[in-house]
């Protein structure tokens, strides 16, 4: 089983467009897709990983880090070292739940995520998003460079 929800190259569009920045830490990008009709807007931690317009980004969203697709052991620390993981390939993941699922555009469906306070918002098309579900865990993954 692929545990990858979604897998796309993305560019960063803008960074705290709407409004400036609200937290010293936290920074917001929109983000839209190289290959399909797809937007992304992310809060994330500037200090840890800062990104800019024009940044190419791969983007995951996975069920779990097993690299077998296997269900993620809950007592496991992500980082286990010892270990062979999705994170390996990737320098900024985040862990968070589905929280919402809005369909009421038929042509565009857009999914909310929080990672602890962090929020993503991913819109486009329904068969694309159509293998999340509210109450959902699921981990995002970046790195910068434009290779899937």
């Amino acid at each position: 089983m692929d545990n990858k929800i979604y897998e796309d190259i993305m560019e960063v569009e803008n960074l705290d467009a709407d409004g400036g920045k609200k937290f010293d830490r936290v920074s917001r990008i929109t983000a839209t897709s190289d290959s399909i009709e797809m937007e992304m807007t992310l809060d994330f931690n500037n200090e840890i990983y800062p990104m800019v317009p024009g940044d190419k980004l791969t983007v995951v969203l996975a069920r779990s880090l097993s690299v077998d697709g296997s269900a993620s052991d809950p007592n496991m620390v992500w980082r286990d070292m010892g270990k062979q993981s999705l994170a390996n390939d990737f320098e900024y993941v985040m862990y968070g739940k589905v929280f919402k699922y809005d369909d009421s555009d038929k042509k565009k469906h857009s999914v909310y995520v929080s990672f602890g306070g962090l929020l993503m918002c991913l819109a486009g098309d329904q068969r694309t998003l159509s293998a999340l579900q509210t109450g959902q865990n699921i981990y995002l993954l970046i790195r910068k460079g434009g290779k899937v």
